[in-house]
């Protein structure tokens, strides 16, 4: 049955994909979409829409919400916390904040050169979160890293801010960050981070045993045979990859590394060797929708993904606490 519902989520993935080529600040009928997809007129306007804007998009909303939806369910996994989240942990806000540095600073342009700031943004933060988070006895708790990753990413977006308000090049190139967005994808860039969005797709497919075993603790996976020290390591691995250039494409995305693993582990139970590919489809699917969802009700203009992705994922972060501090009473 759960190897029929990745089926049925690989259809509806494919919808949302033509809803991404078709729908937008101008509108197409599928018969444009797919004669621009099958023939190519340079002369013909909507033709030149969907090749070069909206297939690049939607593209990066496959690999961007992958990205997170994968990123989010090993970090849930490995720290064995429900609140674990690259956006609620400062994770993207980091690699955003090194990616701006290397162009403010190094004056670094492309999507090849600025990737690896994004990489190491997303590395030192996550190591900060969870060293802030295991100050005191009881170490680092769900609570404690949340808090500690709330606030580290609140400083994090204010530094990006300011150094975006001093520098008018660097926010007119990147202005879309502040809030996350799909709509300045270009084909070079996705085809600069697309390796380390494979390699970091593979990496957290091939982790679902490991992450079964550390969700019993250390001790149980111990005496199971896992290394501890090297599933930890290839998991770290993967969420850099993944965080790092799910934002080198799009800026910092919230919520979706949080609400899709839980919307997974509804379905599948608590395996991770399902969880995972859930997790891998079901993120680009909400994200292109809201993404259309955006396009739809802000013409002729649009709203962020990242926006949209707030409005839908703050509601579900809330209730996901309150049931938590519920079932702690």
């Amino acid at each position: 049955m759960l190897a029929l519902g990745l089926v049925a989520l690989g259809v509806v993935l494919v919808g949302a994909c033509l809803l991404s080529v078709r729908y937008g600040s101008r509108p197409l009928s599928m018969s444009d979409v797919l004669g621009a997809l099958g023939n190519t007129r340079p002369d013909d306007t909507d033709q030149l829409v969907v090749r070069t804007l909206r297939v690049p998009r939607t593209i990066a909303g496959l690999m961007v919400g992958a990205a997170l939806g994968l990123s989010g369910a090993v970090m849930q996994g490995v720290a064995r916390n429900p609140l674990a989240d690259p956006g609620l942990l400062g994770v993207n806000a980091g690699a955003a904040l090194f990616v701006v540095i290397g162009i403010s600073v190094f004056g670094v342009t492309t999507a090849s050169g600025y990737v690896w700031f994004a990489f190491v943004g997303a590395a030192v933060v996550a190591v900060g979160v969870y060293a802030i988070g295991s100050i005191g006895r009881e170490g680092a708790t769900p609570v404690k890293l949340a808090l500690a990753g709330a606030a580290v990413s609140a400083a994090l977006v204010s530094v990006t801010t300011a150094v975006l308000l001093t520098d008018v090049q660097t926010f007119d190139r990147f202005r879309f960050w502040t809030v996350g967005s799909l709509a300045a994808a270009k084909p070079a860039q996705l085809w600069d981070v697309a390796p380390f969005v494979v390699v970091g797709v593979v990496l957290a497919l091939v982790t679902g045993r490991l992450l079964n075993a550390l969700s019993l603790g250390d001790d149980v996976a111990r005496a199971l045979g896992q290394k501890i020290a090297l599933a930890r390591i290839v998991s770290a691995l993967a969420v850099v990859l993944l965080c790092g250039a799910a934002t080198a494409v799009a800026g910092p995305i919230g919520f979706l590394g949080l609400t899709v693993p839980h919307l997974a582990r509804i379905i599948t139970g608590p395996d991770y060797r399902w969880i995972l590919p859930y997790s891998a489809l079901l993120a680009p699917i909400l994200l292109l929708v809201s993404d259309v969802l955006g396009r739809v009700v802000a013409r002729p203009g649009e709203l962020q993904v990242g926006i949209v992705m707030a409005v839908v994922g703050a509601p579900f972060f809330i209730a996901l606490v309150r049931r938590r501090k519920l079932a702690e009473l």
